[in-house]
């Protein structure tokens, strides 16, 4: 199965279109969207090509993909954004894909390390919200972050998340490996 994995988009279009290219090029099963979709916030700047009006009426282009779209809610995505987006937006999702179990969220009302209570052994924790590359396991959970497409981090390139076969990796707008992170293997 293969998810394509973004986050923290923050309204730019150049970012939003990356991704719908990326997207018709990769044919993912799923396209997992981790928040802070459609406004850049109060402590970020404005990203490049910030066009939310463009932007919202774009993210019907993502519909027209031929695969499903996960998207959770971000600390910077208003109800009044939302409720314009042309798909569903949850607080948090669950997604089962070639044996992982994968808990979906921005990850703003998550600790950055275990413990996470009530957390099962062995889920990976997808998360966004830091802007930062993130793939490590730490006390049996899985940690993946795919960095951000349009307001990179922490000297991170702009980037985004590709899980094939168990394997996370993250992948700046060039194609290069950013990161590679497989629960229980090197």
């Amino acid at each position: 199965m293969r998810l394509l994995i973004a986050s923290d988009l923050h309204g730019s279009l150049e970012s939003l279109r990356f991704l719908l290219g990326k997207a018709r090029e990769l044919q993912p099963d799923l396209l997992v969207l981790l928040g802070d979709l459609v406004y850049h916030g109060p402590r970020n700047p404005l990203p490049e090509s910030y066009n939310t009006p463009t932007v919202l009426k774009e993210m019907a282009d993502l519909n027209a993909l031929p695969c499903p779209i996960t998207a959770v809610r971000g600390n910077c995505d208003a109800e009044v954004d939302l409720a314009l987006l042309p798909f569903p937006v949850t607080e948090n999702a669950w997604i089962n894909a070639d044996g992982l179990r994968i808990f979906a969220s921005h990850g703003h009302h998550l600790p950055e390390r275990p413990p996470l209570p009530g957390m099962p052994q062995g889920t990976v924790i997808l998360r966004g919200h830091t802007h930062v590359p993130r793939g490590e396991t730490l006390d049996g959970l899985h940690f993946w972050n795919p960095g951000s497409l349009s307001l990179p981090k922490g000297g991170s390139p702009r980037s985004y998340g590709l899980c094939e076969d168990g394997v996370f990796r993250v992948l700046d707008t060039h194609g290069r490996e950013v990161l590679r992170h497989q629960p229980g293997g090197a």
